[in-house]
């Protein structure tokens, strides 16, 4: 039974967009972050049950792991700043009035952005090194250090594209108050 000065849960629940392009930027994202998750607990799982069941490895588990679990800290930390769920201080925050609020955000959103096209730029540069030297991992799959080495520049230019999203939305809930 629901209270009538509850809004329902899809009400509550509902996401602030920039648009659509930001909506698709999502679905994409989450799309790839549920295949790799999957993947991930599937390789783990099979894994486990072939060591403990039958005392045999699979060789290439240990290192597959570890690039899925690289990528998924990105794509969740763009989906957790997307939905508001980082972690955050408020105490101080709190007690500043709107617009320092909406001034302290965007200096955020700035900062962190810049930070995140930095380390693209500069993550691209060892991704195109190792590719321009057909470097590989010293490992059983002996993967070419430029696959693996990709997923830093991407998340950042994913979490970045949702921070401009964050930054345009400051703006919007500014207009709305006024």
């Amino acid at each position: 039974m629901q209270s009538e000065n509850r809004p329902d849960d899809a009400e509550t629940t509902r996401l602030a967009s920039a648009g659509l392009i930001f909506d698709m930027g999502e679905a994409v994202t989450r799309t790839l972050t549920g295949l790799v998750l999957t993947g991930l607990v599937v390789m783990v799982c099979t894994e486990a049950l072939l060591r403990g069941g039958f005392n045999y490895s699979l060789g290439f588990a240990e290192e597959l792991t570890g690039y899925c679990v690289v990528l998924l800290t990105f794509l969740g930390a763009a989906l957790a700043l997307r939905h508001g769920a980082l972690f955050r201080v408020h105490f101080l925050f709190d007690q500043l009035g709107r617009r320092a609020q909406t001034l302290l955000r965007c200096l955020f959103i700035l900062v962190a952005l810049a930070l995140c096209l930095t380390l693209a730029w500069k993550t691209k540069d060892l991704t195109l090194s190792s590719f321009s030297r057909g470097k590989f991992a010293p490992t059983v799959l002996r993967t070419p250090l430029w696959i693996p080495q990709i997923v830093p520049p991407l998340g950042f230019l994913v979490i970045g594209f949702f921070l401009v999203e964050q930054f345009l939305l400051t703006f919007r809930k500014t207009e709305e108050r006024h």
